[in-house]
């Protein structure tokens, strides 16, 4: 099996070959030559150039590199072409299985206009809103949808190409930019409009779906902790879910699927308020914060797809019984101090955690250049508890003992956020990153000035001792915020 795709996710993948005694293919751009997926793989193939458009988004080369490797099946990962049916056409035109949906899956589910039509004609909720409007259109639709509302890349996925208007006045400005941003991310400038819940969660449903017709769900993940509508941590079971409402939701996931002929891994994604929900989008492929299912379900998602691919059946036969409850902080290379900034640089130390009941999917080590080219995802890391409590517990613990320098990382807001007595008792909302964005800096600044001089200072007269921890500022504040985890 060819890989196309890197970081923690190509070698999830891999690690999955292993399991079911496949050999495994990765790809790399020059500047990954050195990369953990290039190395674990049994083959390794070079891409042209460092830019996305040169290398994992190339698909010319990367169908020759799947004939260099003799491939009969490829996994897309995701991000770069993992919703692209142009690959998924190219892949099957050599002869090679594809661990995804199928392409004409892909095009419903990439224009997520057609994909809200077809869940509205199955019977699945939808919020308030359009389809695809023209520049001319957009102010009588605006009005009939009512304000707030979103604007929406009709092509788009991960959070780009979206935009917030609370007022009329603030349509033209949002069009443009949402039209710009998704001609750029996807070729395809179309918007449609759509109701904003503010006090809402956000909430999907993973799903399989084989050759066979079956389609099983295996849950539902709370992903409602985000910026710029890009997730920053996810749980299963969402808490605080009334079990009616989670029957019910469960069910418009799958029905949601078959109205769109899905196959293999995919995600159904919600927003819940109170006991209402309503459909958003179908994500035609696996999702970042698919292990959190995996561990409370007891299934492998990615070795579904390949069954799913090579074999045309799950091996599942329904949902298995949940156990437990699961977390995951994404850690990426943004300066949560500064609107979660990506930041490039070099990995200096990197020492990552384990103990009971945690699971660490990355692709980190020191040397590695963080470059702007990709996105700045590092790793996650994933803890599972009995209880949410327990789960929780384990993630602070966890983060507590992970150190990366070189680059800031979005830890020091995972441990405000696991303590966040909002998230603690189930009760956030999609506008919780905006409380660590507003909250009170200046008390303690004076004290935090001052740790970080002291740590700086340490760092810079014996570079031998043990690390520090992960930055200065991390650590200033820590104490500063009254973290008392590291």
């Amino acid at each position: 099996m060819l890989v196309a795709n890197r970081g923690e996710i190509a070698v999830r993948i891999i690690r999955a070959c292993r399991d079911l005694g496949l050999r495994a293919a990765s790809v790399y751009a020059p500047a990954d030559r050195l990369a953990p997926h290039v190395r674990l793989a049994d083959a390794a193939y070079p891409l042209p150039g460092d830019a996305p458009a040169d290398s994992y988004l190339n698909i010319p080369a990367l169908i020759d590199a799947c004939r260099a490797a003799g491939a009969q099946v490829v996994h897309p990962g995701y991000g770069f072409l993992a919703e692209n049916p142009a690959f998924a056409d190219a892949v099957a035109e050599a002869g090679i299985r594809y661990a995804g949906p199928p392409p004409g899956v892909l095009r419903i589910c990439g224009d997520k206009a057609r994909t809200r039509e077809a869940v509205t004609a199955a019977g699945v909720p939808v919020l308030p809103g359009t389809g695809v409007v023209t520049d001319a259109e957009v102010a009588g639709a605006a009005a009939r949808v009512g304000f707030p509302l979103l604007i929406k890349a009709a092509g788009g996925g991960g959070g780009k190409g979206i935009h917030l208007v609370p007022s009329d006045r603030h349509l033209p400005d949002a069009l443009r930019l949402a039209r710009g941003e998704a001609h750029a991310a996807f070729g395809d400038d179309r918007v449609y409009l759509e109701r904003w819940l503010p006090g809402a969660r956000h909430i999907e449903v993973q799903i399989l779906a084989d050759g066979a017709g079956r389609v099983v769900a295996l849950g539902e993940r709370d992903c409602s902790v985000q910026r710029r509508h890009q997730k920053l941590i996810e749980e299963t079971p969402a808490p605080e879910l009334a079990p009616a409402v989670r029957g019910r939701l469960l069910a418009a996931a799958e029905a949601a699927s078959r109205a769109v002929g899905y196959l293999s891994a995919g995600t159904v994604e919600f927003l819940v308020e109170g006991d209402a929900f309503f459909f958003l989008e179908v994500n035609a492929r696996l999702q970042v914060e698919h292990p959190v299912t995996e561990v409370v379900a007891g299934v492998d998602l990615v070795a579904e797809q390949l069954r799913i691919a090579l074999q045309g059946r799950m091996s599942l036969t329904r949902a298995p019984r949940p156990v437990g409850h699961a977390v995951e902080a994404r850690i990426s290379a943004e300066d949560p101090y500064e609107e979660f900034l990506p930041v490039a640089g070099r990995i200096e130390e990197a020492v990552l955690p384990g103990g009971p009941g945690v699971r660490v999917d990355a692709a980190l080590e020191p040397g590695m250049e963080v470059t702007r080219h990709y996105d700045p995802l590092l790793g996650k890391v994933i803890a599972w508890g009995r209880t949410r409590a327990q789960a929780i517990a384990r993630l602070r613990r966890a983060l507590s003992e992970t150190v990366i320098t070189g680059v800031p990382t979005t830890i020091p807001f995972h441990l405000w956020a696991l303590r966040h007595e909002a998230f603690v008792a189930g009760a956030h909302t999609t506008r919780f990153v905006q409380q660590w964005e507003s909250r009170d800096r200046g008390r303690d600044e004076p004290l935090a000035v001052a740790v970080a001089a002291a740590v700086e200072h340490a760092a810079r007269r014996a570079p031998r001792l043990p690390a520090v921890p992960p930055s200065a500022r991390w650590l200033a504040a820590a104490r500063a915020e009254g973290l008392r985890d590291g």
